[in-house]
């Protein structure tokens, strides 16, 4: 397996460890429980930027800017409502 593809599936596996975790944080019942998601979130949402921008850096993860008329006509269709 190559490089690339690997850092894919890490960033996909931590992306979902951040999702379970974020619940956890939210769904909580105790302070100590919370802070413990919450940390571990934390860690996770770390991670998770270090290998975004090793991605980033090796020009694999490719991005598009939003261009800025749709965006303003996003923004009035949502202010409309």
């Amino acid at each position: 397996m190559e490089d690339k593809e690997l850092m894919e599936k890490e960033l996909l596996i931590i992306k979902g460890v951040c999702d379970l975790y974020l619940h956890g944080t939210i769904e909580s019942t105790t302070a100590e429980v919370h802070s413990a998601f919450k940390e571990a979130l934390n860690e996770s949402l770390d991670i998770q930027n270090k290998i975004y921008n090793l991605m980033v850096e090796r020009g694999w993860y490719k991005t598009e800017t939003a261009d800025q008329n749709k965006i303003s006509s996003a923004k009035q269709k949502f202010i409309s409502q």
